[in-house]
């Protein structure tokens, strides 16, 4: 077992995964050859009509077939997803969210963790100096997904959970040891110990007996966060309830506006934040990093390259007309647009939908605090 679990950091092989980590995987096909995820097959990509199965944001999965079969049968299933709070919201980590809701709307038993113990204990004080300080990005973090479009009934936050879901995070604990720990993680980090008993338990409690039972489950990840998984599917095994082995969905980064970087909370420049203004978003575009030519004369001439545009990929994670899409690439490729004109149509979408979202965040923050604090 050991030597399995060895692999998760990459020991004998060239790729790193780096589950606090915020480089971008260059790579994603090692994910396949030397971690042994699974790829997405067509006959599910062209039965799950949402973008991002169709434009392959969702790359791999473990396990994922038996979702799939309770979907395409009517039948309900765990859907269990979550994001520590340890800053604000942004667009990269709004595909979770509309993953989640596709996962709700065919089926799913709902669960979103907002975990706020999580991110205190598994991030630096120079980040989280406080669990105050995570309850308040929680808050944030909270009232964007309910304005996304989650219920109340969906989500929970970790630092409020009902007792039975402490209890079962140290029976979990009494099945992981150092040497397992050491290997998946390269480190010992006592906080970061912590915080992954709770994602454990966040994964793997809706089949305990007193919430839905064996079930089969779904949990969307970024790439970096497979080790968890491969962690928690073996945890199961080992566990007494007769466990589901938890599937996953991994998807691609949204990268940053900056070449080279995910989009990331700790580097503000990346991102574009849900909470925004508008125009200070629709600001971010105008000044994005893109694939195009150094002169419109040459644009015109060669094309650009949409594949190395941020425009284009932020444009591909969340702008609903798929067959506009498909004309942008093939008009910046064909040297028929601008990258000035992608962006000014970028720039709208991201300022026309934040006016919305900040309107219905106007009654979400509310409820939010209420989750958060109970009562006030």
């Amino acid at each position: 077992m050991l030597s399995k679990l060895l692999s998760f950091r990459g020991y004998g092989v060239s790729l790193t995964i780096d589950p606090w980590g915020s480089e971008v995987i260059e790579d994603y096909e090692k994910l396949f050859t030397e971690f042994g995820l699974k790829r997405i097959s067509e006959e599910i990509k062209s039965n799950l009509k949402h973008l991002s199965f169709e434009r392959n944001i969702v790359i791999g999965q473990r396990d994922f077939e038996k979702v799939y079969d309770r979907i395409i049968s009517k039948r309900p299933f765990i859907n269990m997803t979550g994001i520590a709070a340890s800053g604000e919201l942004h667009f990269g980590h709004k595909i979770i969210v509309d993953v989640f809701k596709f996962f709700k709307d065919n089926g799913g038993r709902n669960y979103f963790a907002i975990c706020d113990i999580d991110a205190y204990v598994s991030r630096p004080d120079s980040r989280i100096p406080s669990l105050e300080v995570a309850k308040k990005y929680a808050v944030e973090n909270l009232s964007h997904v309910l304005a996304l479009g989650l219920d109340e009934k969906d989500v929970y936050v970790q630092s409020r959970k009902e007792r039975r879901y402490y209890e079962f995070a140290f029976e979990v604990s009494k099945k992981i040891t150092e040497s397992t720990f050491r290997a998946i993680y390269g480190h010992l980090d006592i906080g970061k110990i912590a915080a992954n008993l709770l994602q454990y338990a966040d994964i793997l409690h809706p089949q305990l007996p007193e919430y839905e039972g064996r079930m089969p489950s779904i949990t969307v990840i970024a790439a970096e966060q497979d080790p968890h998984i491969r962690a928690v599917r073996d945890l199961a095994a080992r566990l007494s309830y007769d466990f589901e082995l938890p599937s996953a969905l991994i998807i691609v980064h949204l990268s940053g506006l900056k070449a080279g970087k995910k989009m990331s909370k700790s580097d503000p420049e990346t991102c574009i934040f849900l909470g925004d203004p508008p125009k200070v978003a629709a600001g971010k575009i105008m000044n994005a990093f893109t694939g195009g030519q150094p002169t419109i004369a040459e644009q015109k001439k060669f094309g650009g390259n949409p594949n190395l545009c941020k425009v284009y990929e932020f444009l591909k994670f969340n702008y609903p007309f798929s067959g506009k899409l498909t004309e942008l690439y093939e008009d910046c490729i064909a040297g028929r647009i601008i990258c000035g004109e992608c962006k000014l149509l970028a720039a709208d979408f991201v300022e026309a939908f934040l006016e919305k979202h900040h309107e219905k965040l106007k009654t979400a923050v509310e409820i939010a605090k209420r989750i958060v604090y109970g009562e006030v």
